[in-house]
C-alpha cells in the first residue's frame, strides 16, 4: 500500500494573532465623531499619506469618506490604471459631518507617489517640505524639479494647521515583494525625517484581499493569515516601523454598499491616526 500524501500546512493560524474586540466598530466610529483637538491653536489634525505609486493612498481617503458617511461616495478621485501616478497636486481632503454644516477636525493630504527613478514621482525633499508645512495647497509637483523657496508653491511661514501632525506610510500587501529597493529606501528616509521633527508615524497595508486568498474569501481571516503577518513583519523590518503601528485595511473598490468588516479595519487605523495626531498636538501645547 502506497504512503498517503502529507497534508499541506494551513495558510491560517487557528487563532487570530491580533484580536478585534467585539463592538469595536461602533465604539471607534463614535470616538471619531466626538473627537476634538485639545490644542486650541489647531483646528484639525493633518495626516500626510506617502507611499509608492498605486499603493492605495487616494483609495483610502475615499474609503474613510464612505465609512463616515455610511454610504458610497464620489470623493477623492482614484485612478484604476496600475503604475500610473494619478495625484499630481498637493491636495487637502476634509470630511463633512452628517449635518453637512460642519467638518471633522482632521484632514488628509494626498501626495504624488514615490517611484524608483529619480526623474519620476515625488521627490523625498518635497515630502520633507510638506511635513514642515512649506507646500501650498494646490502646488503641482514636478518630478524633474524640487520645490524651491522662490517658487509660487512655497509657503514661507507655515502655521501649526499647515504642518503635518501624523505621517502614514501606505504600501500594497501584494506589491511588497516586487517593490523596488530604492522606493523602500525613500520611504525610510521620509520616515527618518519625520522622526527628526517628532512627527508620529504609522503604516497602512492595503490590497490585503489581493495578496491573500483566505482574506479575499473572508476578510475576518486578516489576522489569521500567515501570509499577511509575514508581509507586515517584512515591511516592518524594511522601513523600521514597529508591528503595532502597521494596520492592514481593505479599501472600497468594487462594493456598492458599505460593509461592517471593511469599516472595522478602516476605523481602527483612523482612530490610531487621530490618537497619534492628538498626542503630537498636546506635546506642542505643553
Amino acid at each position: 500500500m502506497g504512503r498517503s500524501a502529507s497534508k499541506p500546512p494551513s495558510p491560517t493560524f487557528e487563532e487570530p494573532w491580533r484580536k478585534i474586540p467585539s463592538g469595536i466598530k461602533e465604539k471607534n466610529l463614535q470616538y471619531v465623531k466626538n473627537y476634538q483637538p485639545h490644542n486650541t491653536e489647531a483646528q484639525h489634525i493633518r495626516v500626510l499619506l506617502q507611499g509608492p505609486v498605486g499603493s492605495g493612498k487616494s483609495s483610502f481617503i475615499k474609503s474613510v469618506d464612505v465609512v463616515l458617511q455610511g454610504r458610497m461616495t464620489g470623493r477623492a478621485l482614484v485612478n484604476s490604471t496600475a503604475g500610473v501616478c494619478f495625484t499630481k497636486k498637493y491636495t487637502t481632503y476634509t470630511f463633512q459631518k452628517e449635518n453637512h454644516q460642519t467638518i471633522y477636525p482632521f484632514v488628509f493630504n494626498d501626495i504624488m507617489g514615490l517611484q524608483h527613478a529619480e526623474s519620476k514621482g515625488v521627490s523625498v525633499e518635497d515630502i520633507k517640505l510638506a511635513m514642515k508645512g512649506h507646500v501650498k495647497e494646490g502646488h503641482k509637483f514636478n518630478s524633474h524639479s524640487k520645490l524651491l523657496e522662490n517658487d509660487p508653491g512655497y509657503n514661507r511661514e507655515p502655521t501649526l494647521n499647515e504642518k503635518v501632525h501624523v505621517l502614514v506610510c501606505v504600501i500594497a500587501a501584494d506589491k511588497i515583494p516586487i517593490t523596488h529597493e530604492d522606493v523602500m529606501k525613500k520611504m525610510k528616509e521620509v520616515r527618518e525625517a519625520a522622526s527628526d521633527l517628532n512627527i508620529p508615524q504609522m503604516a497602512l497595508l492595503t490590497n490585503i484581499d489581493e495578496a491573500c486568498q483566505e482574506t479575499k474569501t473572508n476578510i475576518n481571516n486578516v489576522y489569521k493569515s500567515k501570509l499577511l503577518k509575514q508581509r507586515m513583519e517584512e515591511f516592518s523590518c524594511l522601513v523600521g516601523l514597529p508591528l503595532n503601528c502597521i494596520f492592514p485595511v481593505k479599501n472600497y473598490h468594487s462594493e456598492i454598499y458599505p460593509d461592517d468588516d471593511i469599516d472595522t479595519l478602516i476605523l481602527s487605523a483612523l482612530r490610531q491616526m487621530i490618537d497619534f495626531g492628538g498626542d503630537f498636538l498636546n506635546i506642542i501645547r505643553f
